[in-house]
């Protein structure tokens, strides 16, 4: 589907009823306080209770990083951008995506919300916990933590300009997506699998709109 182009000002209203509007909004900080416990305490349960040796436990935490990316790159490719015919399922994802390109400026939505996250992930980890057994206890955290991450650098994206020149690809690459093209550059804490996919934005080719990158930061 189409989202409708930026709107510099305001918010969505994505439910009338008062607490569901309220469960639709949140904080960073929230979010990472409520899942680095859970990180710290798997990654000590796979050590502690279950025996893996570190190296172990370092390479199943870091394959589940860099599955975060992939996981990552599908979402919102084929899930926040698909096509919908049926105005429900164009509610849905209005509402898990399409109303960040709406209001690009919402600081309070650029992380899922507490209860969404809550169930996805604990969908997720029984999901995985049937393919990899208690390896889930050293690849799950390793992939929240990617989560966690690339929250962050969306905020980040939308916050601030790039801390260091080697990052500004990450940035424009995102920017691109929001104000040029929907249907290309869908990596945000990487453009790996842009590249791989041929969805990345040919940046030598795009001339930098500043207007445009203005209107997306807070």
């Amino acid at each position: 589907m189409k989202f409708e182009k930026i709107n510099n000002k305001g918010q969505a209203q994505l439910f009338k009823n008062q607490y569901l509007e309220m469960l639709t909004k949140t904080h960073p900080l929230v979010i990472w306080g409520m899942y680095l416990p859970i990180i710290i305490y798997f990654l000590y349960h796979a050590g502690s209770d279950l025996g893996f040796n570190p190296w172990r436990i370092a390479l199943v935490f870091f394959a589940g990083m860099f599955f975060w990316t992939f996981f990552e790159y599908l979402m919102h490719r084929y899930a926040f951008h698909a096509v919908a015919e049926s105005e429900r399922a164009q509610k849905f994802i209005y509402t898990m995506h399409g109303n960040h390109h709406h209001f690009p400026r919402d600081k309070e939505r650029l992380f899922m919300p507490p209860v969404p996250s809550l169930i996805i992930a604990s969908t997720l980890f029984f999901i995985y916990r049937l393919i990899i057994g208690n390896y889930v206890f050293m690849f799950f955290p390793g992939f929240m933590l990617g989560y966690l991450l690339y929250g962050s650098m969306h905020y980040a994206i939308h916050a601030w300009n790039p801390p260091f020149k080697w990052m500004k690809p990450l940035w424009r690459n995102h920017h691109l997506h929001h104000y040029k093209d929907e249907h290309k550059g869908y990596g945000v804490s990487s453009t790996l699998w842009d590249r791989v996919f041929g969805t990345m934005f040919d940046l030598k080719k795009e001339k930098e709109d500043k207007e445009k990158v203005k209107e997306l930061m807070f």
